[in-house]
């Protein structure tokens, strides 16, 4: 019996990742690029409208579609944002903790905060901290002192260098980065003051297991 090419492959996943921002999708791509072998297609989404009820919108949508859903939030625009909220009006972190309790009832998405951005996730492949920041700055400043990124910029060319990109930087020290985030502990939307990551939820999917075992 001839079957059909349509059939969708019930051995490769389907994964959407949503995200807040270039440097990440840039990230992501980078990780598709160089683990070929991944039985698991990643795709990395960044709404038009980047408010956090537009990033839960498509987050929902796209659950209906793939078979996981991690949303990649930074919370520095979330506190700066609530912070410039004028009184009346509901505050982005308001908003976000009815989004968190809204997907806890949902198996296939995962929410994953970085606190206050990417390059904490970065910073802990070098070193472990806990410390909070209250914007990125400080923390690009800590990724430029480790001589695998010292020239560190949050541009296209940086991130996606051939042989040379984010990725590939910094994938030899990818298990010390899953160990400290680990350390941190969860997140709690009750304490946002909080240094953080959470990427390593991302990689101890279990169809991206494989990368560090």
């Amino acid at each position: 019996m001839r079957i059909s090419k349509n059939l969708p492959c019930k051995c490769r996943q389907n994964y959407a990742i949503v995200v807040d921002g270039e440097c990440e999708y840039w990230y992501i791509q980078m990780l598709k690029r160089n683990e070929r072998f991944i039985n698991v297609n990643l795709e990395p989404k960044i709404p038009q409208k980047k408010k956090i009820t537009d990033q839960y919108a498509k987050v929902i949508e796209l659950s209906k579609e793939f078979s996981m859903v991690f949303w990649i939030v930074d919370l520095d625009v979330i506190v700066r944002e609530s912070r410039e909220t004028r009184k009346g009006f509901k505050k982005p972190i308001d908003a976000f903790k009815e989004f968190i309790k809204a997907i806890e009832s949902k198996a296939n998405i995962k929410i994953i905060v970085n606190n206050p951005c990417l390059e904490y996730w970065f910073v802990l492949h070098f070193q472990y901290i806990s410390r909070y920041f209250d914007s990125c700055g400080p923390v690009v400043r800590m990724v430029t002192k480790h001589n695998d990124l010292a020239n560190y910029e949050k541009t296209k060319s940086f991130y996606t260098r051939q042989n040379n990109d984010i990725y590939l930087k910094l994938k030899p020290y990818l298990q010390t980065a899953i160990e400290n985030a680990n350390k941190l502990g969860p997140f709690d939307i009750t304490n946002p003051f909080t240094g953080m990551s959470q990427m390593q939820i991302l990689f101890e999917s279990e169809d991206l297991q494989h990368i560090i075992d």
